[in-house]
């Protein structure tokens, strides 16, 4: 590990980013790469052989797919902690990126081995989620005072060769399943994921490397316990909702644990298996204990430096945004696998002189289409849009950049129920014309998701920066739940009964549903946004 320091490069572009940059690039293929062709997989794997061909395999690999993801987004949290508290980000994403390795080792070698290949997608997640905030939050550490106005444009770029793996990943890795089989089509991300650690590690002696807050006495945590702590000369109902979350959260666990007890009564519904309701008992502490703690934050002053509580103050209004985004991922995410679902429903129309058959053989690969999309967006965005939209007079803030793309997002999907209806309706569907939803959806993924990045970095204050990207990263956990949970009422007959009764499928009937849940969203976090207090949390030049 390299010493602490900072760039002698006052106001220019940090050297070292360029080991950041390679690192991602390689890693989001390897990410990438095994995720776009999971539920594909699945689908036609011995690992579901147990389940009849068609709707119940299908929703099994989905709810395998979105278990993954919801764990990917969810060891954010303990990647974020375990760096701000004890080893910094350099050590802690070099070692989780090794578990990462092992984890596509175990895809590659146990494709017809059920404990081996959802171990190496455990290990997958465990690794993958423990760099994930912290390799943004580690790019955003090279910059300070002197040189953050090429801050936005690195964090661009980043986004871009994010996607610039995820592209070739998306268009190349379906082929490898397809012609060479499961072994070689999850080994060749392993190996991009080598390299993506071995060019991380290149880095080590020209890295700004910000130290770990250890045990710091006026921590996030340190406030929070100040502001809801009991005390005699005053009520305490902060306090009160936040110990209610606690209690409630471990009902709802005791509720899912007594499924697997015999004889042991229990109120909770049988469909939400752990996930499900290990999510929602975070959901509950996450929000019982925020809620608490704003109630009464100002009972910490005193206690702890007038900047440590306006710090914790502000933490606990990016997690109010960070709440409202979560819907987007639900519908973001399900390209991957009901968007891969329809497409295997469409036609592939190889006998049209413009189709790429010789390169295009698989419904998994228009995903490709997305990082194609984002890196030609950006770029556009950046050049054209926003400025013709500031030269009109319209002020292009990221928090209307995040709103617009959460309600584009909703119009995808209402494109996707359109094209599901031609299906039900028994016409041939050429699965070009997943094009234009693809369109919408890249669009707002770019508002929203590319902008987040700057956005989660610069509103954290300095000791919370990797927890804070981990806050934003369990967004897409709370996305997948929401999936998980519709997958879940789907199951009952009552549910199955009223969608019947609407003359729509259960496919159709679903994408026009998380298509209204994104205009919800969308109007919530544009009212919230609204009084929203911007931040400016950036490293001052000389500090380390």
């Amino acid at each position: 590990m390299s010493t602490a320091q900072v760039a002698t490069d006052s106001g220019r572009m940090p050297r070292q980013i360029r080991y950041i940059i390679g690192n991602e690039a390689c890693e989001r293929f390897s990410f990438y790469g095994m995720r776009n062709i999971l539920v594909p997989f699945l689908i036609s794997s011995v690992l579901l052989g147990y389940l009849p061909a068609g709707p119940d395999r299908e929703g099994a690999a989905k709810d395998i797919f979105h278990s993954f993801v919801i764990g990917v987004y969810f060891f954010p949290l303990l990647g974020g902690w375990l760096s701000d508290r004890y080893f910094g980000k350099y050590n802690t994403v070099l070692w989780f990126s090794l578990v990462y390795c092992a984890g596509h080792a175990c895809l590659a070698l146990f494709e017809n081995n059920a404990t081996g290949f959802y171990t190496g997608l455990f290990l997958i997640a465990l690794g993958s989620g423990g760099i994930k905030p912290l390799v943004v939050s580690f790019c955003g550490d090279q910059f300070d005072q002197s040189n953050k106005d090429k801050a936005k444009l690195v964090f661009d770029a980043f986004y871009w060769i994010i996607n610039f793996g995820s592209f070739f990943a998306s268009l190349l890795a379906p082929l490898f399943l397809r012609h060479y089989g499961p072994a070689v089509a999850f080994g060749i991300p392993g190996v991009l994921m080598f390299i993506a650690t071995f060019v991380f590690w290149m880095g080590r002696r020209q890295y700004v490397n910000v130290p770990p807050s250890t045990n710091d006495p006026h921590g996030f945590m340190k406030v929070v316990r100040s502001a809801l702590a009991w005390r005699a000369d005053g009520g305490n109902a902060g306090g009160i909702v936040a110990r209610g979350a606690l209690v409630l959260a471990v009902a709802m666990l005791l509720g899912w644990a007594g499924h697997a007890t015999a004889g042991w009564p229990t109120w909770w519904p049988e469909s939400f298996g752990f996930v499900i309701t290990a999510c929602l008992a975070l959901g509950v502490i996450i929000a019982g204990g925020g809620i608490g703690a704003s109630m009464q934050l100002e009972r910490a002053r005193g206690a702890h430096p007038d900047a440590a509580v306006d710090g914790v103050r502000a933490v606990l209004r990016i997690l109010i945004v960070f709440a409202l985004v979560t819907p987007f991922w639900s519908l973001f995410d399900q390209k991957a696998s009901t968007w891969i679902i329809q497409g295997r429903e469409m036609v592939i129309p190889h006998g049209a002189w413009w189709w790429p058959s010789w390169l295009i053989q698989d419904a998994a690969q228009m995903q490709a289409l997305n990082p194609l999309l984002v890196m030609l967006l950006i770029p556009f965005n950046n050049l054209v849009l926003y400025p013709a939209l500031r030269r009109m007079g319209f002020q292009v803030t990221a928090l209307r950049r995040m709103g617009w793309g959460i309600a584009i997002s909703g119009v995808s999907w209402i494109v996707a129920g359109v094209l599901q209806l031609w299906i039900d309706g028994g016409e041939q569907v050429s699965i070009t014309w997943q094009a234009l939803p693809y369109l919408l959806l890249t669009f707002g993924e770019v508002l929203v998701s590319a902008t987040a990045l700057e956005f989660a970095y610069s509103q954290a204050p300095m000791a919370m920066k990797g927890v804070i990207m981990a806050f934003w990263y369990l967004t897409s956990t709370f996305g997948s739940l929401w999936v998980l949970l519709t997958n879940a009422g789907v199951r009952n007959d009552a549910v199955t009964a009223a969608i019947a009764n609407t003359g729509l499928s259960e496919n159709a009937f679903l994408m026009f549903f998380f298509a209204g849940f994104a205009f919800v969203a969308a109007a919530a976090f544009a009212a919230y946004a609204r009084r929203y207090p911007m931040q400016d949390n950036y490293r001052v030049s000389g500090a380390g």
